[in-house]
């Protein structure tokens, strides 16, 4: 603040800001950093190189930073990098002395914090200073004795040093504090560098006691036999066992004894092992003891000793799983494979029977599926494997006897039974297996493979005997009724075939007509009897009016040449437009018309194509109300609609549109003109005029409809293709004329509106 001459302050002006629009570039606070990062202006030099050139510079340099050191100790004693640094710096002047002041002073503040012990130390080794760095290390292992970092740094420098008694010494006071199994392991490794094995045997025995697990006991008998102690091996071995006993018994252990005596030749004290092993451990913990013993059998062993030991594990698993549920027959399964792929016949037919013998407790087919499969199987194998056909043929019977035909039955039973007669060459046999299954219980697919069979056997009048009995069984059936009618057109017989679909046709029940059908059809197309394929057409169309057969007719007469076929097909489809006209589904109407388009479009003329495009619908926008189940309201729903205008419904609701829409574009024409032509006072009294209501308003009970093309609209006027049409009611007759009397009005309206423009511009002539 300025003062004045009488000693009163003088506030200074604050400048108004006049302008207080906003800039027009805006300067945002990201893009100031960016600017600032992309000039780096926050970046500070570097502080500028100091040379000190003698003591006194350098004593205040030492002042200088000392007093920092301090600074930042005194107002944080706790952190301990600012120790670390004090002593740094001051070792790297070489002032041990002081550097060891900081530590002991850093030590008074945390004397459990392991880096400063360690840097503490590392100074003292680095300057040479032994019996200081023994007695940091003394005091560290002393004060923190399980940081294993402390012990494993001061044995170093004590054998780095050479004093290898020193070393054991610490070693010792090491191991007392029984630390983890990697300070042992560095113990013996010592010892072991010296050659002392005596004493690493010692510490080994110590080891296993204070560790006792199976692989310490493992690693100490492979440390005898690595020195080429054997004997002390095996004993090592065998005391393990007794060490563990029956209870703590592991298969390692085992596996690691077999393959050293393996190693000394002793067969069948690893033989002995194995068995010895197998015995007490659970077959579910000795997976990797049978893995070994397969492979020792496989390398030292004889056949039958490898055969032994590899069904044995695997047998033992399956009869643990089969005893456990015997109704499990994936279980079965794998253990018939088993014994199929080693046992002999006698071994797998018992199994067989004992598979077989657990019928599922509940008559029904899904519990008997998989049941079904172990008579198969063991069918298969009497007949291929132990090639005896005549206990084959008794499997086959014990299990349809066993099978409850009442209920149900397994088609693929009677048909494997019949097959294995044919390869047996017993045709009659074979015959009357099917005819007892189709007698018992008749299923669809045991009459197609009967039929089959007998077609593969070219036996053609026994094939028409079954298609009779199948169609006796299931007339509603429409694939048989074909396949019976394909096979008399293969063979020749037209009239047969075509009785067989005539009788097809008149059943009363059939799943699939549409495909009967057009079988019929087709196969009358094929024939070229085009009389009868239309009267099939009219025939079909008269059960049904479904469009697909419409325009299947049409394109069916399209393709038979001949002069007519175009006026054929157009009289179709004339006929499908007007028997679809009280159709419900109005897209299969509009798939009519379009049908219709495509094909007027490729063979129609002019007038044919907009004679059609005149039938073609609107799709129109509509809302519906929805209820909800409760019966609650739900909102509304858009949905798209048709209007067809052949509708006589929808004939007044298009014309007093499409006669809104007209008014409403000729009133814009006539306000454009006249807003051009008059001056502004005539446009004040227009407004004033604009309050009184048209002469010509439109109904009030139009709605608001989105507006057409002008195509569509021409639709709703243009009736002379409909008026031709026979069936026309009184109805349309009085619309049309209706509409023709809007017509002139309209016309009359257009008089007048010419007249208004000539006066107009007949003003604007006089102004001129």
């Amino acid at each position: 603040m300025a003062s004045t001459a009488a000693g009163k302050q003088r506030i200074p002006k604050v400048a108004k800001v006049k302008n207080k629009a906003p800039a027009e570039v805006q300067i945002t606070a990201e893009q100031l950093l960016r600017e600032a990062k992309e000039r780096e202006l926050e970046l500070l030099p570097p502080p500028p190189k100091q040379k000190i050139t003698d003591k006194e510079e350098l004593n205040d340099y030492k002042l200088k930073k000392r007093k920092g050191f301090e600074d930042n100790i005194r107002k944080n004693r706790t952190v301990i990098s600012n120790w670390i640094k004090y002593a740094q710096w001051e070792e790297s002047l070489q002032e041990v002395q002081r550097a060891r002041s900081i530590y002991e002073r850093a030590l008074d503040v945390d004397h459990r914090n392991i880096a400063l012990w360690l840097k503490y130390a590392e100074m003292e080794m680095k300057s040479r200073q032994v019996n200081h760095a023994r007695n940091i290390w003394d005091r560290a292992i002393t004060i923190l004795p399980r940081v294993n970092q402390f012990w494993y740094k001061y044995t170093y420098m004590e054998e780095m040093l050479g004093n290898v008694p020193g070393c054991r010494q610490v070693f010792e006071r090491w191991m007392e504090w029984e630390p983890e199994e990697q300070a042992w392991h560095s113990y013996i490794n010592f010892e072991l560098r010296y050659k002392e094995v005596d004493k690493a045997r010692t510490i080994y025995e110590r080891f296993v006691i204070v560790h006792p697990v199976v692989k310490n006991w493992i690693k100490y008998a492979r440390f005898e036999e690595r020195h080429g102690y054997i004997a002390h091996s095996r004993k090592v071995y065998e005391r393990a066992v007794e060490f563990f006993g029956e209870e703590y018994v592991d298969e390692n252990l085992f596996v690691a004894f077999a393959r050293f005596e393996e190693t000394q030749k002793e067969f069948e004290r690893v033989r002995v092992i194995y068995k010895y092993a197998l015995d007490r451990i659970p077959k579910h913990q000795a997976q990797e003891l049978f893995k070994n013993y397969t492979m020792f059998e496989k390398k030292f062993g004889d056949r039958r000793g490898i055969e032994d030991v590899i069904v044995s594990k695997r047998r033992f698993q399956y009869e643990e799983e089969v005893k456990a549920n015997p109704h499990n027959y994936d279980a079965w399964f794998d253990y018939l494979r088993l014994v199929e792929s080693d046992a002999d016949a006698d071994t797998v037919r018992e199994v067989y029977e004992r598979a077989i013998a657990n019928v599922p407790p509940i008559q029904e087919k899904r519990h008997w599926r998989r049941y079904i499969y172990l008579w198969i199987n063991y069918a298969l194998y009497e007949e291929l494997e132990t090639r005896d056909p005549e206990r084959t043929r008794q499997v086959y019977q014990a299990c349809l006897e066993l099978i409850p035909h009442k209920k149900f039955t397994f088609a693929k039973i009677w048909l494997l039974f019949a097959q294995f007669e044919i390869r047996q060459k017993n045709l009659p046999g074979a015959r009357k297996i099917m005819g007892t299954g189709i007698g018992k219980c008749p299923k669809n697919k045991l009459l197609k493979g009967y039929i089959e069979l007998e077609l593969q056997l070219r036996e053609f009048d026994r094939c028409r005997k079954l298609y009779e009995k199948y169609l006796e069984f299931s007339p509603e059936n429409c694939t048989t009724w074909i396949k019976f009618a394909e096979l008399e057109s293969i063979l020749g017989d037209v009239e047969r075939a075509r009785a067989i679909f005539e009788l097809a046709i008149s059943q009363p029940r059939l799943d699939m007509p549409e495909v009967l059908w057009k079988s019929y059809i087709d196969f009358e197309i094929e024939q070229e009897e085009f009389e009868n394929t239309r009267n099939l057409y009219k025939r079909l169309l008269q059960r049904t009016q479904h469009v697909k057969v419409w325009i299947s007719y049409a394109k069916f007469e399209l393709s038979v040449d001949g002069a007519e076929r175009l006026q054929r097909c157009r009289q179709i489809f004339e006929e499908a437009n007007k028997s679809m006209r009280s159709c419900e589904e109005k897209e299969e109407r509009l798939m009519l018309l379009e049908s219709w388009r495509d094909f007027e479009k490729e063979f129609g003329s002019d007038g044919t194509r907009e004679r059609v495009r005149k039938l073609l619908p609107e799709k129109v926008k509509k809302r519906r109300k929805l209820t909800a189940e409760d019966g609650s309201d739900a909102g509304w729903e858009e949905y798209y609609d048709y209007i067809f205008p052949e509708d006589a419904a929808n004939q007044p609701n298009l014309k007093l549109l499409a006669m809104a829409k007209m008014w409403k574009r000729q009133q814009a024409k006539d306000d454009d003109t006249e807003d051009r032509e008059k001056p502004p006072a005539a446009e004040e009294e227009e407004e004033e005029e604009s309050s009184a209501p048209p002469e010509d308003p439109p109904a009030p009970e139009t709605q608001p409809q989105p507006e057409r093309d002008a195509e569509t609209e021409k639709t709703y006027d243009d009736r002379d293709d409909s008026s031709s049409s026979s069936d026309e009611d009184d109805g349309e007759k009085k619309e049309r004329s209706s509409s023709d009397e809007d017509g002139e009005k309209k016309e009359s309206r257009s008089d007048e509106d010419d007249g208004e423009k000539k006066e107009s511009s007949s003003r604007e002539e006089d102004k001129d």
